[in-house]
């Protein structure tokens, strides 16, 4: 089992980013937040652990900069994460997509393998997305085994991304960890995002947009289940391994935003009726996946990972987190995104 002390998480002001940040402070590693802080990175994320971790505000494209991250840090560990993230946003800019999610995995191998060269137990894991492996039918999983098939300009770097990683595993031999995840979900994830969407526009009284009509199907993890799995790889993964993590917690879009508005309803109830009403049918995305769901049984099996939240208990903390803490995002809705559609094509 490996003890990783030293760890830079690249993404770290972003939401699983934070979320991992968050946990490894709590146990008392050494960590370097790597992050451009773009729209999505925001530092406040990282207040519960302020002063417990070192941020490098740099962009991972710029290998100088990565070269000498991991000279002065000397890591045990990189969790990459760093990324640009929202299908939606891939589809008005996919550039921004490869730059930083092909081109800046690329430049931190690099970088991790100079490294490694000189310190052998150190390993590159790196976090990817379900959305590599395409669509589903009706029924079946995602293995380790399902071919990819990217549908979607982000979808598509992170594929790049994952055969760049695998790639300087085979070629060059150094150790590599790759996870792929089902749809995360949690407190302080940017509100371009559908659970945290629908959360402030009820807040708001807005519309609440459902895609189509809203069949979609997605896997929901909670990020703390997610951030343990990840540990866990880390400290158990047999290096070249690809782990999958999902919840087995499959739910339509629209089952989702009902969800969402039934607890609103009982904690924070609109005067003029159900928050249900406010649900908006619009245009589908371009493109859009029928449906995710992934079979984790080889992280239970093999390294022992179990989730502790289901959706009802997840959603329920997920809801309450955003009523609580207004602090976080209405900044967010007031500078940065105030919910307008994005990615029609």
């Amino acid at each position: 089992m490996r003890n990783s002390r030293r760890c830079i998480v690249t993404g770290g002001c972003g939401f699983i980013g934070s979320a991992l940040v968050r946990h490894l402070c709590r146990e008392g590693r050494d960590v370097l937040v790597i992050d451009k802080l773009t729209y999505a990175g925001n530092v406040e994320s990282l207040k519960e652990v302020e002063g417990k971790y070192k941020l490098l505000v740099e962009d991972i494209c710029d290998q100088a900069a990565m070269d000498r991250a991991f000279e002065e840090f000397k890591p045990d560990t990189i969790f990459h994460l760093a990324a640009e993230s929202h299908v939606d946003r891939s589809i008005d800019g996919p550039g921004e997509f490869v730059r930083t999610n092909v081109v800046g995995t690329a430049t931190l191998l690099q970088a991790a393998l100079k490294w490694w060269r000189t310190n052998p137990n150190f390993v590159f894991q790196h976090i990817s997305t379900d959305e590599v492996y395409g669509t589903l039918g009706d029924d079946g999983f995602f293995t380790e085994k399902t071919p990819y098939s990217p549908h979607s300009p982000y979808s598509a770097s992170k594929a790049s991304s994952d055969h760049l990683v695998r790639a300087w595993h085979d070629t060059y031999g150094m150790p590599v960890l790759i996870t792929n995840c089902s749809n995360n979900y949690g407190p302080y994830h940017f509100p371009e995002k559908l659970i945290p969407l629908i959360i402030l526009n009820c807040l708001d009284g807005k519309p609440l947009p459902v895609y189509g009509k809203g069949a979609n199907v997605r896997d929901w993890l909670y990020v703390d289940d997610h951030v343990k799995a990840l540990c866990l790889v880390n400290a158990k993964g047999v290096p070249g391994e690809t782990y999958n993590v999902g919840g087995h917690n499959e739910r339509t879009n629209l089952e989702v935003v009902k969800t969402v508005c039934a607890i609103l309803d009982e904690l924070r109830p609109r005067a003029e009726g159900r928050h249900e009403d406010l649900i908006t049918y619009v245009a589908d995305r371009p493109g859009h996946d029928l449906r995710y769901a992934i079979d984790p049984a080889k992280l239970m099996n093999e390294l022992g990972w179990k989730p502790e939240e289901n959706f009802e208990t997840g959603i329920r903390k997920t809801v309450q987190w955003y009523l609580d803490n207004e602090w976080w995002w209405k900044p967010i809705h007031e500078k940065k995104y105030a919910g307008q559609r994005l990615g029609k094509a």
